[in-house]
């Protein structure tokens, strides 16, 4: 098997964790799971597939990440991220078989295809597939970037590759969860959005290049996002993911995502901002304290540095 071992974070993952941990089985059984005190069968399923499962309170995803690197009982080269609703595809298991014992000493990151299964149908169009996301990392040479959503590996050293084959993001819950989950999320890309302008703490996170890695692209092109007026940005986002990157083509399934993720989600986004001008208008402070009131997130902490790995 690979020297590779996976951390996963769960909370009442039970529809997912088994498929999840089968598809992962082929090239490691070094399986590490931080849950956050699930109350359904997570935990119970995960040890009896042998996962080593943990229990730590959450906070948010990176520090929950972090705790999982610093904490992980496994002693192995690589590193992997997984999340429990996707699965490893075993073409892919293969190829972590066969190539990462061969990767060159200055390689310190592997980045991987994601592809996402909604509704049933593979979202292959409007620019959601391949997104290439570094899901493997040298021990010692990543840590998750500290930011409120949309968090990313980064490394600390070594060069990256990209593995051929793919990696599945298919979530088995219903369009209800779904929604409730993205209003959630809703409130951590409001904040992520104003920290590109008020710089609420210091976290050190990807850089935002046009012509870098993906996430590095995503970061430079979410900043020029943040920079254009309110209403307007989600609508010209479901136009370009729909029409101009062929969203279309992934039928009614597609119409749905595109209209859910790129619209419907990004126009909350913008509507709770707007609240948030009405209630603390644009002073800092005010918008400091507005967040801790109305959601008991503090945006003055300081986000803990980066994770150093044994």
């Amino acid at each position: 098997m690979a020297d590779v071992s996976v951390i996963i974070l769960t909370f009442n993952e039970e529809k997912h964790i088994a498929r999840c941990l089968n598809s992962l089985l082929p090239f490691t059984d070094k399986l590490f799971i931080v849950d956050s005190f699930s109350t359904d069968k997570t935990v119970d399923i995960a040890r009896s597939m042998g996962a080593v499962v943990v229990q730590n309170a959450w906070v948010n995803y990176a520090t929950q990440f972090n705790y999982g690197i610093t904490h992980t009982p496994f002693q192995t080269t690589w590193l992997m991220r997984m999340d429990a609703d996707e699965y490893v595809l075993p073409e892919l298991a293969d190829e972590i078989n066969r190539r990462v014992a061969d990767l060159p000493a200055d390689v310190g990151g592997v980045y991987i295809k994601r592809r996402v299964i909604f509704l049933d149908r593979w979202m292959r169009h409007g620019s959601y597939y391949p997104i290439w996301l570094l899901r493997i990392w040298r021990r010692g040479d990543g840590f998750c970037e500290q930011v409120w959503h949309d968090e990313h590996i980064k490394l600390s050293k070594g060069s990256s590759i990209e593995f051929q084959h793919d990696l599945v993001d298919h979530n088995l819950n219903n369009l209800t969860w779904w929604t409730q989950k993205h209003n959630h999320y809703t409130i951590l890309e409001a904040i992520n959005l104003l920290n590109y302008q008020y710089r609420f703490d210091n976290a050190e996170t990807v850089q935002a290049r046009l012509f870098g890695t993906q996430e590095q692209r995503m970061r430079f092109l979410k900043e020029r996002y943040a920079s254009l007026p309110l209403f307007t940005r989600p609508v010209l986002y479901f136009i370009y993911r729909y029409f101009i990157r062929l969203g279309f083509l992934d039928g009614k399934a597609g119409l749905v995502w595109s209209a859910l993720q790129a619209l419907w989600y990004r126009f909350l986004v913008d509507a709770k901002l707007m609240e948030v001008y009405l209630r603390a208008g644009r002073d800092k402070e005010a918008i400091i304290d507005y967040f801790m009131k109305e959601y008991g997130k503090d945006l003055r902490a300081i986000r803990p540095a980066p994770v150093k790995q044994s």
